[in-house]
């Protein structure tokens, strides 16, 4: 039985661009897309618009429902808020669990957010990298059986991508993705395995990150 996952990064975010949003936002670990952030979502999803994606799905912060949106509006899809595929949940940047805007106050702004859906996994604060890697990778498998045949886009950050890609395809993947900004990941199932087709492409932007940050 054929099916596709596809994976992808946020895009750029308001504080890699201007470092001191950070010491006045009110929630300081949920920051938006800058303004080419959402120009590197909307052309994310100009490319994924000739897909046969069925089902969005994105971490709760904001900057990935942002770049979810720009796909689920040129594919005409809900988009499903997914804690599995959350940022990496690291102590040593946040000092507590980060505070997200709610599911409510989110689909006030993104009504294409589906809010009949449950998160299959739930992502719990503190974690090591390796827990970050392993819940995610818990979440791409999950997703993949229970949605099964359907092709699915899973929308996350630079743990989160390379952590759903390892739960899918293994090891292999740390030497292979290149987790950059509105990157796609491309993996294809083969019964009983799974082939890595894209690493991280950024063929689709017009503009490409040169120092990939996993923050």
């Amino acid at each position: 039985m054929s099916q596709i996952i596809w994976i992808a990064r946020h895009g750029n975010r308001i504080d890699f661009v201007n470092p001191e949003w950070f010491n006045t936002a009110e929630r300081r670990y949920d920051p938006p897309l800058s303004d080419d952030g959402v120009v590197q979502a909307y052309q994310l999803g100009q490319r994924l618009k000739r897909e046969n994606i069925t089902h969005i799905f994105a971490s709760p912060f904001l900057r990935t429902v942002q770049t979810a949106n720009q796909i689920a509006e040129a594919l005409e899809l809900p988009i499903k808020l997914e804690s599995g595929l959350s940022e990496w949940l690291n102590p040593v940047w946040m000092t507590a669990m980060p505070e997200k805007m709610s599911i409510e106050a989110l689909t006030e702004i993104f009504p294409r957010i589906d809010t009949s859906y449950t998160s299959r996994v739930i992502a719990e604060y503190p974690e090591t990298y390796e827990q970050a890697l392993s819940r995610s990778g818990k979440t791409a498998r999950l997703l993949a059986e229970e949605f099964l045949p359907d092709d699915i886009l899973l929308m996350g950050h630079g743990a989160s991508v390379l952590g759903a890609t390892m739960g899918l395809v293994g090891e292999i993947a740390k030497n292979q993705v290149k987790a950059s900004l509105c990157c796609l990941v491309k993996v294809v199932r083969q019964d009983p395995d799974w082939l890595l087709e894209l690493y991280g492409d950024t063929s689709h932007l017009s503009e490409i990150e040169e120092v990939i940050r996993f923050n």
